[in-house]
């Protein structure tokens, strides 16, 4: 799994040229660095209510990976999976959509869900 996922910005040419002109003088070494630093900036700026909410919610924070012998001792055990996750929700290449769609009744991910796309069009209508 990539530790980092990409993500496509517009920004307006005069917003960009401000950007080339910090890097220009040396104060990030490229665009990607001074956005990483705008955005971790944001983050920390907020992260108290980030933090509450996590709580609130029950999220987990982090990764959260089911293989097919986790969701089938869940199925086993008839327990269904309401999944909330900030950060990475990954279901591994061995899970099959039927089984996915037996265990899991709805999903929301602040992040990044990874799973094959059969398992992705079996769920669809449980992600939030």
């Amino acid at each position: 799994m990539a530790d980092t996922e990409k993500i496509t910005i517009n920004l307006t040419p005069v917003d960009l040229g401000k950007i080339d002109l910090l890097v220009e003088q040396g104060f990030y070494a490229t665009r990607t660095d001074f956005i990483r630093t705008a955005i971790r900036s944001q983050i920390e700026s907020h992260g108290d209510s980030i933090r509450e909410a996590v709580q609130r919610r029950s999220l987990v924070a982090g990764i959260l990976t089911y293989n097919r012998r986790e969701l089938e001792e869940r199925r086993q055990q008839g327990i269904r999976l309401s999944v909330q996750v900030l950060g990475m929700f990954h279901l591994a290449e061995d899970v099959s959509p039927e089984l996915a769609a037996a265990v899991i009744s709805d999903i929301q991910v602040f992040g990044v869900f990874k799973a094959s796309e059969a398992v992705k069009t079996a769920l669809a209508d449980r992600i939030r």
